[in-house]
């Protein structure tokens, strides 16, 4: 699915979950230094995210998308072949 055909608000979601996860990205702490954000700013954080998700949720169920969206190619096959393995003759496993 491309940004043509999000709707406003799923392009919304998206923009605002990209923007506080590279805030975080860029303000996590190196070599043992504390954090510059306090704690109840990234307790913020974690709840804006968090409701972020629940509506992203909600509108790609309303859409009726999945939620395991992932990048398919174009030769990627479409099925999984299941494969059955059989011990040869006249060998015990355990």
């Amino acid at each position: 699915m491309d940004q043509q055909e999000l709707s406003k608000e799923q392009q919304i979601m998206r923009a605002m979950r990209k923007t506080l996860t590279s805030i975080v990205r860029d303000c996590a702490p190196r070599d043992g230094q504390p954090s510059p954000l306090a704690e109840s700013t990234v307790e913020n954080i974690r709840m804006c995210l968090g409701l972020i998700a629940t509506r992203e949720a909600e509108l790609a169920e309303a859409l009726g998308l999945s939620r395991n969206e992932r990048p398919h190619y174009v030769d990627e096959p479409s099925a999984a072949e299941v494969l059955q393995f059989v011990a040869p003759a006249g060998r015990k496993d355990h």
